[in-house]
């Protein structure tokens, strides 16, 4: 297949465009570069794909619609993989113009491009941030998800309601990945394993939120990516068995998925940090801080659905994922 993925020098696009050109895709890779963190680790992750015949950069800000409206029209697009984003919970209550441009304008610039290109399925990375406002846990797709506490998060949300809206207008197949603390090598600077392994070995003080009251469903990235790569083959259809009168929020009789992305074992902050600890042969100076504006206590996911359709659900340890990105980070760093 010829595969557009956008947000490819991210750390979860890079990922997902170096298993699609293992197996054999073509891969057009978007960005924008843009420096909501360090450029050169994007420019670093592209690196990978030099020697790669299989993959064609194209640097384009997905909120400039004529640039999305050219390279659909030089470009013949199997499928897209849509993970560019404008990212962070806290980023966004006080930079909230960036998500509406890049997460509403760029994502109807790019989903208007998929209509019209008649592309076979589109698959999209929400969040577990959707949850919002819930307390049941584990959070699952068949939960209301009308009480989201950032902007990203609404955001995101809001991406599944225009994803569903082309499904039953267009019959665009797509299917919503609402991701869980995603983690591992090549891993963005402004998430946990990153800040805090740069402060343990540097001997800085770390800021643990909610004085560590915090658990989060910490995913590793070679589990995500499994999963993009099953739902991007399994291409949505309409449940024969959606009911109108009690209507799943992550179905539809239009060709319309969701799926959460979990480990389904949430893990206490304390123990995370601890863990990192142990590999880094360090102790952290712990500051123990309120929990933020935005913020949630607590992740989980259900993720039946997912087991049950596309035969697939994380499983790697949290020691495992973590020794995997410390090792990465000592190479890369030179730490």
């Amino acid at each position: 297949m010829r595969v557009l993925v956008t947000g490819a020098a991210g750390f979860i696009g890079f990922h997902v465009s170096r298993r699609l050109l293992a197996r054999g895709d073509q891969v057009i890779g978007l960005d924008n570069l843009n420096d909501y963190y360090d450029v050169r680790l994007k420019q670093d992750r592209l690196a990978q794909f030099e020697r790669e015949p299989g993959f064609t950069f194209a640097r384009v800000d997905l909120a400039d619609r004529a640039g999305v409206e050219r390279l659909f029209s030089e470009q013949r697009i199997d499928r897209v993989v849509n993970l560019a984003a404008q990212a962070g919970v806290r980023y966004s209550v006080t930079h909230p113009h960036a998500y509406v441009e890049s997460n509403l304008v760029g994502f109807t610039n790019l989903i208007e491009a998929c209509r019209h290109a008649s592309v076979e399925h589109l698959v999209y990375a929400s969040s577990s941030s959707v949850y919002g406002g819930n307390r049941k846990l584990p959070f699952a797709t068949s939960d209301s998800v009308d009480h989201p506490v950032s902007l990203y998060a609404a955001t995101k949300k809001a991406n599944e309601l225009i994803a569903h809206t082309y499904s039953h207008l267009y019959r665009l197949p797509t299917t919503g990945l609402r991701f869980f603390t995603v983690y591992g090598p090549w891993g963005r600077p402004d998430m946990a394993a990153m800040i805090f392994t740069r402060a343990i070995l540097a001997g800085q003080p770390i800021e643990v939120y909610n004085h560590g009251h915090m658990q989060r469903d910490f995913t590793y990235i070679d589990d995500i990516v499994e999963g993009v790569l099953r739902t991007l083959d399994a291409t949505a259809t309409p449940d024969a068995a959606f009911d109108p009168m009690h209507p799943h929020p992550g179905r539809s009789n239009a060709p319309y998925r969701v799926y959460n992305i979990g480990n389904h074992q949430p893990a206490e902050l304390m123990q995370y940090i601890g863990i990192l600890e142990r590999l880094l042969g360090r102790t952290a100076d712990k500051r123990f801080l309120p929990l933020q504006p935005g913020d949630v206590e607590a992740t989980y996911a259900e993720t039946t659905d997912l087991r049950e359709d596309i035969g697939f659900a994380p499983s790697t340890p949290l020691e495992v994922g973590l020794e995997r990105f410390v090792a990465w980070y000592r190479d890369y760093y030179r730490a």
